[in-house]
């Protein structure tokens, strides 16, 4: 239940604090006033979406608060349990909503999200405006009307499943066939592909080997040259470092009975003799390896040419022309299965289908059984608000099967989504002896708004909420009519707090509470205050409503004989 409202700096409010008690409450007041403001207030504080231009002129930022009263038993209070709140100490909602459109949201003190504040509001309050009639006017609405009477939301909410999980077995089954079809052509490239490569039959590394042996080729004599100065030098010219060795070897071993250090360092140079004769022998195998062969040149440039040509086509890299080689030998075997892959995913489909059929079918014979409670309850309901012999079905249609859409959202010859296999026409015949026309095409402003009250009347009863709010409930309705009305919100009052904002004595008379809401300049600003009327004020403001800004005796006691006899 809502405990309190306060309003800072919205719209044409300066400063406002509201008190609610249970039972039915009026808010009554002149047009323009500012009555609608507070449930516009309302909504963002249940988490409608919020705007700077919302703001008050001049103000940087604007305040709204709400306490509500949590029953300890309560959807709400289980959620605000989820999320880490207590319930016992109430829900209180604050957002700021600043010029610059950064606002914020506090739940019981702490930072929130719009998310975390839409979860716990979903089940808050109810609030029936414009919006609502117009809603009602859109036959996809009538559907979530129908499941919300039949309390079908949660095998609603199963069809949605189910109808999600295709989905993506769907894409799947689409992107195989669409591999099948291109088969043909995709396995002769990657045939060809397969066959260049295998044909050239690349080695790992074999490129760079190839590279350093082209370097050779190229310097090959300059190589030759200096490898022969080394040999000569080494090894076979005269006075070469190997006959240098020797003989220094030999004159340190004859000094070696002097000092016998001596002949350890002869032994040494003994060693380096042995080293330098391997070096040379070696540097003469590599001169027997240098190829000065020009036409083997020619065939290692020609081989870099092949090699050079597959990375630039396969990925830059030999490496890379390896990987694609395997790939492909992966992508042809793919291909040998592509048609147990499809007849998997179409196992699949067909599973999830026949779960899709069941619980459709499921929904829709629910569905027609609450279609023709929620008639029956409708035709009572707006029978009481002096809408006697109104006729009033509700025409469930099966969906057609959009050609669009793939044959696996198809059950029993009906299209399927993720509401199910059904559309809901509201349809209804006001005076008696005309035919039945849907509800867009023939309810005037006052049906229209008995239609939404004997709807709300109906789905609250049913509905976990606490709080109801009707705006716009007496449009287009007066005198007997308006009556019924009141009776009907006074009767909802009993089970729900409602709050309704009206023009109407004979609704406003039925009310438990009322406050006046009045738009007045002050100092060159416009405000708009609101007051609790006690008994008195409430008589002057009802004989207002009857009779204009200026009551007379008349209209007083009419006000004073309508209170009395409510």
């Amino acid at each position: 239940m809502l405990q309190e409202l306060s309003i800072r700096n919205f719209a044409i409010i300066e400063d406002l604090n509201i008190r609610f008690g249970k039972g039915l409450t009026i808010l009554s007041g002149e047009t323009g006033a500012g009555k609608s403001i507070i449930i516009n207030a309302v909504n963002l504080l249940l988490g409608s979406r919020a705007s700077a231009a919302l703001i008050r002129t001049g103000a940087e930022s604007a305040e709204l608060e709400a306490l509500f009263d949590v029953p300890p038993d309560s959807r709400v209070a289980g959620m605000m349990t989820d999320l880490g709140y207590d319930p016992a100490e109430g829900l209180l909602v604050r957002r700021i909503i600043s010029s610059t459109d950064r606002h914020r949201i506090y739940i019981n003190g702490r930072m929130a999200t719009m998310q975390a504040l839409g979860e716990i509001t979903a089940h808050l309050a109810s609030i029936s405006g414009q919006h609502a009639h117009q809603g009602l006017l859109k036959e996809e609405e009538h559907l979530l009307v129908l499941d919300q009477f039949g309390d079908l939301l949660a095998l609603r909410h199963q069809c949605g499943e189910a109808y999600t999980r295709l989905l993506p077995l769907i894409r799947e089954e689409q992107a195989l066939l669409h591999r099948r079809d291109r088969q043909e052509e995709q396995v002769a490239l990657l045939q060809f592909q397969q066959r260049e490569i295998t044909a050239a039959a690349p080695a790992a590394g074999e490129d760079k080997a190839l590279d350093m042996e082209r370097l050779r080729l190229k310097n090959g004599a300059a190589l030759y040259q200096t490898v022969e100065q080394c040999i000569q030098g080494l090894y076979s010219a005269d006075g070469a470092v190997v006959e240098q060795l020797g003989s220094m070897a030999k004159a340190l071993g004859q000094l070696g009975h002097m000092d016998e250090g001596l002949a350890g360092r002869a032994g040494e140079l003994e060693a380096l003799t042995y080293q330098v004769e391997d070096l040379a022998a070696h540097l003469r195998d590599y001169l027997k390896q240098i190829d000065l062969d020009p036409q083997r040149l020619e065939v290692v440039e020609a081989r870099l040419d092949v090699l050079n040509k597959l990375k630039r086509k396969y990925g830059g890299s030999l490496d890379a022309v390896l990987e694609r080689a395997e790939a492909i030998i992966e992508q042809l075997t793919a291909f040998d299965t592509l048609d147990d892959a499809i007849a998997r995913v179409r196992s699949d489909l067909a599973q999830g289908q026949r779960e899709l059929g069941r619980i459709a079918a499921d929904l829709t014979a629910r569905r027609q059984a609450a279609a023709q409670q929620l008639a029956r309850r409708v035709e009572a309901e707006l029978a009481a608000l002096k809408m006697e012999g109104t006729r009033f079905t509700v025409d469930l249609q099966p969906l057609p099967p959009s050609r669009e859409a793939s044959p696996f959202l198809v059950c029993a010859g009906r299209g399927v989504t993720d509401n199910g296999s059904d559309r809901a026409v509201f349809m209804i015949a006001p005076n008696v002896g005309e035919a039945m026309k849907p509800l867009a095409a023939i309810a005037s402003g006052g049906e229209l708004s008995r239609v939404v009250l004997a709807l709300k009347a109906i789905l609250a009863h049913g509905e976990d909420l606490d709080t109801v709010v009707f705006d716009e409930v007496d449009a287009g309705i007066g005198g007997g009519v308006a009556d019924g009305v009141g009776r009907k919100l006074a009767a909802l009052a009993q089970h729900h707090q409602v709050l309704c904002i009206t023009h109407l004595p004979q609704i406003a008379r039925y009310g438990d509470h009322h406050f006046q809401i009045v738009k007045s300049v002050v100092k060159g600003r416009t405000r708009t205050t609101i007051t609790p009327l006690d008994a008195e004020a409430r008589v002057a403001e009802m004989a207002r409503m009857l009779g204009g800004e200026t009551p007379t005796a008349t209209t007083v006691a009419h006000a004073r004989e309508m209170l009395m006899e409510r």
